[in-house]
Order: structure tokens, then C-alpha cells, then sequence
């Protein structure tokens, strides 16, 4: 049983070959920089027991070419690690914003074509390629079923006090305005490891998603997202890479009639000019780290920034769950910077948060779950790599499973 999983970007396209039976990542890569110039392709093939590396350097003018170079080198006669695309039996797609229409995964049929595009506004960054990505594929395993998965189906059972904002109800009704929240494939991944784990399906969670986009996700004893930062949009929340987390809404107001900043530009602005990049000029949180380090004012404020916003979320998840019993770091900078964790956990202990100094430096990007809080700790501090790819297959074998 192979399920091949894509993750398509605007102008890349990431892509998984898993075996479901060994949950084995066949094959992996990554397409960047499509339809413009400087494109390539870093492919992964299983050759024994481990993953080999090529890559291909040459221009891809739209998503079309970029899938072609993809299924030619998983078929190919010398690296191929299939013969034929018979062999793979469903493609399953990450799709960003699902609305309030999905809080599953669901058979792609030109029906859920309509509605993933309809919540294009929504989600603008994501789901026109993700739609993209779709079509594509369905140019080329056009007999193979697909399966949508959605970032926003995990947090469909916030109930309305979370998701509800104080606005006329006129907007909730007719525009479906309201939080949908993101990362649900990964905040229920983690979550379910997490359980595992600690032995209990019945673990109190919260999981930190930290990576250039980022959210937090309370999960109760039931496993169900009961609030998360992330809101009508990816914006919402947390600093992020490029994007400013939380804001003043009349701060918005304010830079258009006093700034000198049109209407138009504010989206772009909010999205890919703020957050560490705005406060820094680096987007990249490893770049900042060095600043920190150096002594650089600019990156002390931002570090101090970011990991404030996150530990006033944890208080507030703590909070609305009554209690937790762990909480998870997880993704690039969830699993890789030890210095961002222990500003982020520093002087919680009135929550029973305390970490462990020595084994959090020890422990980044962790091939395993990893625990990094102190013997006095109330709470399990866990490191858990996230691994969206695999809970995207799980979902697309349990829905073809299903036809």
C-alpha cells in the first residue's frame, strides 16, 4: 500500500512516498522556486535501508513541469523506487482552509474542488495552490483516488466561545466570519504521540507548533482542540517569520489614515513584512539567535517578544483546560531551538512548568520523543517531531479505506 502525500506551495511543491504497511517514507523532495528562475528539485530515494540524495537544478515554469520531474525520477529505471504509477494506490493533499464545510478528510470530487477554492480568501497564501496542487495531480493519476486533508478540520470542535468573535452576528452568518484556526495536522499528530507516550488517552495537551508560521492548540481529555491562537487566518496568534500575531485591530485603522499606508497594502504588510522579519529585517529564527547571542538590541527585544507571546498562551490554555498534563514543542523551531524553549519556560513553576537546562540543550531536533522538563516539574515538557506527511497518509488509507 503506497500513498503518495503532496503539499503544494505557490511555487514549490513538497511531496512524500510512504509504504502504509512500515509507515516507510519511500521517497521525498522538494520542488522550489517554480515559475521563476534559480528552480530545483532535492529528491530522496529509499536505497537500502537508507535515503539517497539527488538533486536537479533546472527551471520549472509551472506546477505541471515540476510534477512530471517528480514522477520521472520515482519511476526511474536507475533510482526509481517504483515501476510504474500503478503501484501507488491514493494521493493525499494538505489543504490549508477547509472553512466550517469540513472537519474530516474527505474523497476529492469536483463538489470539494468548489468549496476549497470558495475559501480561497480565507486562506490567499495557501489554498490556490493547494487547489493547484489538485489539479496536477489529477492530470496524472487521474484513476488514482485523492483525498483533501485540512489543516482546519482538527479545531472544528472548538466550541463557540472560542471561535466566535464579539461582532455583529450578521458577519458570522452570512460571511462565515469567524476563528478556524491552523496546523490542526500536526497539533492532532503530536497530540495522539503525546497520549502514547505518557500512556494515557486521556492527557490534557498542550501542543506548541513553532516553526516561520506558528500556533498553540489546547487539547482536552477527550482529544479535541478546545482553542488555538491561529484565527480567521494563519495571522492570528504568535509572532511568526513574517507575519505580526496579534494586533490592535485600530492599529490597522490607524496606519491607513495617519501612516500613509493604502488599504491594499496592509494584507501583504501583516503577512510578509512583520513578525520577526519586521522587528529584525531576518525572517529566519537561527539568524536572530546569533544576534542574540552577539548582544544585538533588535534581536534581544524580538526573542523577548516572541517567547512572551507563547508563554502568555500556555497561561491561558492552562487556563481554559483547567490543568494540563504536558506541553509539546514541536516543528522546526519547537524542536531545534533550545534557546527559544527555555525563554519560553522560564519562570513558570507557579504552573508546575519547570524545565530541565542541561537535557533541553541537549535534545534538538529529536529523532524521538524527548522529555527536557526538571524532577520537580508538574508537567511533562515533551519534544515531539511533528511528521504532517504521515497523519495526511493515515487519513488518506482510512478514507480510501472506507469506498
Amino acid at each position: 500500500m503506497l500513498i503518495l502525500v503532496i503539499n503544494a506551495g505557490s511555487s514549490s511543491i513538497k511531496y512524500q512516498l510512504l509504504n502504509m504497511e512500515t509507515t516507510t517514507v519511500v521517497s521525498k523532495g522538494l520542488v522550489e522556486r517554480i515559475g521563476t528562475t534559480g528552480g530545483q528539485l532535492t529528491h530522496r530515494y529509499l536505497n537500502g535501508n537508507s535515503l539517497e540524495k539527488k538533486t536537479i537544478n533546472q527551471e520549472f515554469p509551472d506546477h505541471t513541469g515540476g510534477m512530471k520531474l517528480i514522477i520521472d525520477l520515482l519511476t526511474d529505471t536507475e533510482i526509481g523506487v517504483i515501476k510504474s504509477l500503478s503501484e501507488i494506490n491514493a494521493v493525499g493533499h494538505r489543504i490549508v482552509q477547509g472553512g466550517g464545510d469540513f472537519n474530516a478528510p474527505v474523497l476529492i470530487t469536483d463538489e470539494v474542488k468548489k468549496k476549497i477554492e470558495e475559501m480561497n480568501p480565507l486562506a490567499p497564501l495557501h489554498n490556490p495552490a493547494n487547489l493547484l496542487g489538485i489539479e496536477v495531480a489529477q492530470q496524472f493519476f487521474p484513476n488514482i483516488p485523492q483525498v483533501a486533508v485540512f489543516d482546519t478540520a482538527f479545531h472544528q470542535t472548538m466550541p463557540p466561545r472560542a471561535y466566535r468573535y464579539a461582532i455583529p452576528e450578521k458577519f458570522y452568518t452570512e460571511n462565515k466570519i469567524r476563528s478556524y484556526g491552523a496546523h490542526g495536522t500536526s497539533h492532532k499528530y503530536v497530540r495522539e504521540q503525546a497520549a502514547k507516550y505518557l500512556n494515557n488517552e486521556h492527557a490534557k495537551v498542550i501542543t506548541i507548533h513553532l516553526g516561520n508560521g506558528s500556533s498553540i492548540t489546547a487539547i482536552n481529555e477527550k482529544g479535541e482542540s478546545i482553542d488555538t491562537s491561529m484565527g480567521f487566518t494563519p495571522l492570528n496568534g504568535l509572532v511568526m517569520g513574517t507575519r505580526c500575531g496579534d494586533i490592535d485591530p485600530s492599529v490597522l485603522i490607524y496606519m491607513v489614515r495617519e501612516c500613509g499606508v493604502k488599504f491594499e497594502e496592509l494584507d501583504d504588510l501583516l503577512n510578509k513584512k512583520s513578525g520577526m522579519l519586521g522587528m529584525t529585517g531576518h525572517s529566519d529564527a537561527r539568524d536572530i539567535e546569533n544576534l542574540y547571542k552577539a548582544g544585538d538590541e533588535k534581536a534581544t527585544l524580538c526573542l523577548d517578544l516572541y517567547s512572551y507571546r507563547v508563554k502568555k498562551y500556555i497561561g491561558a490554555y492552562m487556563a481554559a483546560l483547567n490543568g494540563a498534563d504536558a506541553i509539546v514543542f514541536t516543528a522546526g523551531i519547537g524542536e531545534n531551538d533550545f534557546q527559544l524553549r527555555s525563554l519560553i519556560c522560564k519562570n513558570m513553576d507557579y504552573l508546575g512548568i519547570q524545565m530541565d537546562d542541561s537535557k533541553n540543550k541537549e535534545y534538538n531536533s529529536p529523532d524521538e520523543i524527548k522529555e527536557v522538563q526538571s524532577s520537580d516539574s508538574k508537567l511533562k515538557i515533551l519534544l515531539i517531531p511533528t511528521n504532517e506527511e504521515l497523519e495526511i497518509a493515515n487519513n488518506t488509507l482510512e478514507i480510501i479505506s472506507k469506498k
